[in-house]
Order: C-alpha cells, then structure tokens, then sequence
C-alpha cells in the first residue's frame, strides 16, 4: 500500500543528481569538504554508505552530514540501516534485497521518512516494493560498476517501461558516468546515482557535480519520444 504522505515527500526531494558516498574514495578527513563540494555542484539527493566504520564512526559522520544536508536542503538517505537513520533524524533509509523488510524499515522511521528499494533489473521488483510500501525504487546496474562489479545487469530499456507504470520516482544506478548519464534521463530516470565518477579526484567534485546536474536543467530535450 502506498503510504501518500512519504510518496508525496520522495516526489518533492528524489529528482536530479544522486550521490553515495564511499569510503574506498574519501577519506574520513575530507568526507565533509568533498560531500559540501558535490551538494555545491548541485546534487540533491546524498546516500551515506561506509559499511566498514564502527558504529560510532558511522554515528558521526552521520549526524555531521545530516546537519550539512539539511542546511543545503538536500536530502539525506541512510544505506541500509533504519536505526542509524532514526538516530540522526534522516530523511529516509534505501534498503536492498538483504537488508530487511519495507514494513521494518517503516515501523522505526514513521509515515515521513522515504524509503528507497533496490529492484535491480526487474519490473516485477518494483511493483512488489511499492505494494509494500516503497517511496522510490532504484534500478541497475546499467553500466560496468567498480564499486560492484558483479551486480546483475539491467537493460536501459528497463527504464522506458518502467516510466510508464511507476508512481513513484525511479533512480538509475550502477557505472553511470558523464557519458552515460544523458542516456539514462532520456529513457526515463528522475535521478542517477553516481558514486566513481564523482568522487575518484577529489580536486574535481564540484565541476562534476555541476556537469552531472546539468544534463537535467536540459532534460527538456532529451525527454522526447524514443
């Protein structure tokens, strides 16, 4: 069942510029001035994912980022972990096949927070997550992904069909690059989540950012019939 006050809010914050942090690619000591960089360049969605810090770790850096999205009015997603997003007043949690029940993640968070499903490259995925409940689904990988390069493929044609039966927003993810990511908009994505493109140089964030948030200031002329 589709729970309309957080459908209603993942609609408003889910669209544009996605990106995931990774510990592989910053360094606990410039996690806060690369993510400010990448929100300056103009993302709109940030998703903490450090699976390998200590609890505490993961409780800081956390709650630091939640205060620099909110100041920003960026939305703010946990990885996996609905306490943790409970904990620092999160906006929602995006959860994958493994890591527990829509229904859980909705009994800690309340009716406001968005929850994100991973439906990888199936159609039927999704209509599953959003009967469950789900706020915005996430397909891929579409492209050769360094950060899991053995995720299951998803075809961008995915992305057309979907568009046409989904309610709510749909994120692209998986090897997107600049290259790449026009293709994505124009078959239907309302966000593409972006981790190696954006943050392999740390020196290059923010004009990344601002090119990647650009493609969907032109997405008028890319979503036109295919």
């Amino acid at each position: 069942m589709i729970n309309t006050i957080s459908s209603a809010h993942a609609k408003h914050k889910i669209h544009g510029l996605y990106a995931i942090s990774d510990p592989n690619l910053i360094t606990d000591d410039k996690l806060f001035y690369c993510i400010e960089q990448a929100i300056l360049g103009g993302v709109r969605v940030l998703q903490y994912r450090n699976k390998s810090a200590s609890k505490n770790l993961q409780y800081q850096q956390a709650h630091e980022l939640r205060a620099l999205c909110k100041h920003y009015d960026v939305c703010f997603i946990i990885n996996d972990d609905p306490h943790l997003a409970y904990s620092v007043q999160a906006d929602g949690v995006h959860v994958g096949k493994e890591d527990g029940k829509i229904a859980d993640a909705r009994h800690i968070l309340g009716d406001q927070a968005i929850i994100g499903v991973s439906c990888y490259n199936r159609l039927e995925n999704a209509h599953n997550a959003i009967a469950q409940g789900a706020d915005y689904i996430a397909f891929g990988r579409f492209f050769p992904s360094k950060t899991k390069p053995h995720a299951l493929q998803a075809d961008v044609n995915l992305l057309q069909q979907a568009r046409t039966q989904l309610p709510i927003p749909i994120v692209a993810i998986g090897g997107i690059n600049r290259d790449n990511a026009p293709q994505l908009i124009q078959y239907g994505a309302d966000s593409i989540a972006v981790i190696n493109d954006l943050f392999a140089d740390n020196q290059q964030i923010y004009p990344t950012a601002k090119l990647f948030q650009g493609f969907f200031h032109s997405s008028h002329s890319f979503n036109q019939p295919i």
